[in-house]
């Protein structure tokens, strides 16, 4: 009974509070209401276009709701190259690095071997090292002396295209240095006996490379590839020459090509380019004003190529060197690039490194395997209208390891001279029919880690700025090289295999070969010539 009277009071307690608290009255209905769903999205849009039209001030600080180019020349070219045009053709270019404590100057010349005669062969290397040698104001001993006392270095080298000379030395000690290349440059004084001491031991140099070594075969291939033309010359020039070079010889050298419209003044590191350009001015004002340029003597005489081979054979050599090119793309070709990617993919392997059984190139691996060689190369080498492409390699004149069957006591070793030959080409003439994109692609990869290991340093980054200035007229950034280099793909170098090693219009194509040793192995020149086309017998 208890239970059931709390019961109905409870339910007596619940209906009196229904009855006393009543639901709220409904809002009124608004006009919105009556207006459509697509009507209400078209105001809100319209609200959103007036505030565009009327920015707040600011949003515009940083940027604009109007598209514009933008350009991003500066971030793309950093670090930034500085150049500029002294009134008598001198440029000067830098590069700064003010954090650091050390720099590097140099003065890059538009000229080398190519652009000496028959006669005074050899005048450019014979100028480079007697510069070392002595100024009016630094007698001989004094000018090195001075470098030293800095804690510098002083460098020089000759190409057949380029001299450059180079001084590494701390900041404060920039200005001095610059005095020193241009005392070098303009006041060398050139004495009979300091002469004499040179050219013997320049004669001396040359009779210890008479030997085998990379230099001597190129110096060959480039003889014979580029005969009856400048650039089959020599850098240090022949020895009859060396014997006859004097100081009119050097003067007379020094008046044609080293103006100041063929010269780069270039600096790396801690300096300021208003600094640099402000000693330039004070020190060299006695340069050459000879109106001639590079490109003019290398369009009186221009470099032809020519399908031809030099055999040098001395079986008392322990190694049989050769090397093997076709004519390459000049340093302003399009193609330039994709040379070097291809020359990266037929690498380059030295038996004493080891690995070449893993490494990429096909090339390698082949070699490798099969042992038929000491060391392999490919190479690309430009120049201002033509190039060399092809393939260093060193062998042993036998492979070990073959018995003879009419006596075992005795070890015949076979020639594999034949085998690298066909190795090389074989893998040479698939080039322009067959190439993967993952070879490619390592090839590319391995190209801008060189570049960019090769410049790590002052002394290369100064080389590279009067390199490129001399070459291009500008310094290319690395965007802009690398944007190159992934440009190329494998329809690219089949393109440019094609070029370079096919020819459609002939049967075949022309080479050059340079062989030193016990090459009685080698193949002989019409073997290699057959291997440029793809119908061979």
């Amino acid at each position: 009974m208890a239970i059931r009277r709390l019961l109905n009071l409870s339910r007596r307690r619940s209906q009196s509070l229904a009855v006393t608290i009543s639901p709220p009255p409904p809002p009124p209905p608004s006009s919105s209401s009556t207006t459509m769903m697509y009507d209400r999205v078209a105001d809100t849009v319209k609200s959103k276009i007036k505030r565009l039209e009327t920015p707040d001030s600011r949003f515009l600080r940083y940027t604009s709701p109007h598209p514009i180019c933008a350009d991003h020349s500066s971030i793309l070219s950093s670090p930034e190259t500085r150049v500029t045009i002294l009134p008598n053709g001198l440029r000067v270019a830098t590069e700064s690095r003010l954090p650091g404590r050390a720099a590097a100057v140099g003065v890059w010349i538009d000229s080398g071997s190519r652009f000496e005669s028959d006669a005074a062969n050899g005048v450019a290397h014979f100028l480079e090292r007697m510069v070392f040698k002595g100024t009016e104001k630094r007698p001989d001993g004094v000018l090195m002396e001075e470098i030293g006392s800095m804690g510098g270095r002083l460098s020089a080298r000759t190409s057949r295209e380029h001299t450059a000379y180079c001084a590494e030395v701390m900041d404060e000690n920039v200005p001095k240095a610059l005095d020193v290349l241009s005392d070098m440059l303009q006041y060398s004084c050139f004495r009979e006996d300091q002469m004499e001491r040179e050219r013997d031991l320049i004669l001396q140099q040359i009779k210890e490379a008479e030997g085998p070594s990379k230099e001597i075969i190129l110096d060959h291939l480039h003889a014979t590839a580029f005969q009856y033309t400048p650039l089959g010359r020599t850098v240090v020039g022949p020895v009859k020459n060396i014997k006859t070079i004097y100081k009119s010889h050097i003067k007379d050298y020094i008046s044609a090509h080293y103006a100041a419209h063929r010269m780069v003044i270039s600096a790396a590191g801690a300096i300021k380019h208003e600094d640099i350009v402000e000693q330039v001015k004070k020190t060299f004002t006695k340069l050459s004003a000879n109106p001639s340029t590079a490109c003019q003597f290398v369009a009186e005489k221009p470099a032809v190529f020519t399908g031809s081979e030099v055999r040098i054979i001395d079986d008392d050599l322990p190694l049989a060197q050769f090397a093997v090119a076709f004519e390459g793309a000049s340093w302003t070709d399009p193609d330039s690039i994709a040379l070097m990617v291809i020359k990266l993919m037929l690498g380059s392997w030295n038996k004493k490194a080891g690995g070449g059984k893993h490494m990429g190139s096909q090339l390698v691996q082949r070699v490798a395997i099969n042992e038929i060689a000491e060391c392999i190369t490919a190479f690309s080498t430009n120049y201002k209208d033509t190039g060399l492409f092809g393939v260093y390699a060193v062998a042993k004149k036998e492979k070990i390891g073959f018995l003879c069957t009419v006596d075992p006591k005795i070890d015949l070793e076979p020639d594999c001279l034949d085998d690298l030959a066909y190795a090389i080409m074989s893998e040479i003439n698939k080039l322009p029919y067959r190439v993967s994109e993952e070879d490619v692609t390592r090839a590319r990869n391995q190209l801008k880690s060189s570049l960019l290991l090769h410049i790590n340093g002052l002394t290369p980054v100064v080389e590279d700025i009067g390199h490129q200035l001399l070459t291009y007229g500008r310094r290319i950034p690395f965007a802009e090289l690398f944007a190159r280099i992934d440009a190329v793909d494998s329809n690219t170098v089949k393109r440019v295999a094609n070029r370079f090693i096919f020819d459609r219009n002939r049967p075949d194509r022309d080479i050059a070969i340079a062989a030193m040793g016990p090459i009685q192995g080698l193949p002989d020149y019409n073997w290699f010539r057959r291997r440029t086309y793809l119908l061979r017998y």
